[in-house]
């Protein structure tokens, strides 16, 4: 039997990387007896996406990764997309390597990811250059994560903003709701769909409906980041339901 442990650090106020990440990893089991998974968490303090309060949290993600390496996790992952997209081009590279270099001063170096850098990298890997984005965010904040991703080499040909800025509300909506939204997106220059470009809102039950539905590649930053830990801790990246991304193709 293999045994993982999967370390997130997460805003206070997200319920569902803890939600979606074991959900997907435990489905699984089926045809992967032989793996099983512990999920463990550190919070950074945070209520609503704001940019000023995005910036204090981050500042707290070190002590999130110095907490979580105590528990000596096979693979960590930042997740909070908004948050490091927030700070600038190219700071999931910064951040990544900043918090590597904290567990290994603990004793426990640990490969380190984040959200953000595994939906860019998810993007590149099914080789795509253009795409379609829904979020929960005010429209300032989705232009800040549309300018990071297109930084990457990504167009994004359409969006869609929520505007939800509490971030317990954005954990309450309905991921259902997203096959209609979907709907209005504009996908006819786009390779593929990114559901939910935010850790926080639920996408999962509906990312195969909507694949299904739109015959285009659907994924988002929860399901990119489990094809990333997936591929960091050497497994097959294979998740029932959960779009082309994780069907195993990859």
């Amino acid at each position: 039997m293999k045994n993982f442990r999967i370390g997130q650090i997460v805003p206070s106020s997200n319920t569902t990387m803890e939600t979606e990440i074991p959900a997907m990893l435990t489905s699984r089991y089926a045809e992967f007896p032989d793996e099983r998974f512990t999920f463990h968490s550190a919070r950074m303090r945070m209520m609503h996406v704001t940019p000023e309060e995005l910036k204090n949290m981050d500042v707290a993600s070190d002590r999130c990764a110095l907490e979580l390496s105590d528990a000596r996790c096979d693979v960590m992952a930042y997740a909070c997309l908004v948050a490091i997209m927030s700070q600038g081009r190219g700071y999931h590279r910064v951040s990544q390597e900043r918090l590597a270099r904290i567990t290994e001063q603990n004793n426990a170096p640990t490969p380190v990811l984040s959200s953000a850098g595994a939906l860019i990298d998810a993007i590149h890997v099914q080789g795509y250059k253009k795409v379609a984005i829904i979020t929960p965010y005010m429209k300032p904040l989705t232009q800040t994560v549309i300018d990071y991703i297109e930084d990457s080499g990504i167009e994004v040909t359409d969006s869609i903003s929520l505007e939800v800025s509490d971030n317990l509300a954005v954990g309450r909506l309905d991921p259902a709701n997203l096959v209609g939204h979907a709907d209005r997106l504009n996908i006819s220059g786009a390779d593929a769909v990114v559901l939910s470009a935010c850790v926080q809102m639920p996408s999962l039950p509906s990312i195969q409906v909507v694949e299904d539905r739109l015959d285009r590649p659907v994924f988002s930053a929860a399901t990119s980041t489990v094809y990333q830990m997936l591929k960091t801790l050497g497994l097959k990246a294979k998740v029932p339901s959960a779009g082309y991304l994780l069907s195993g193709a990859f």
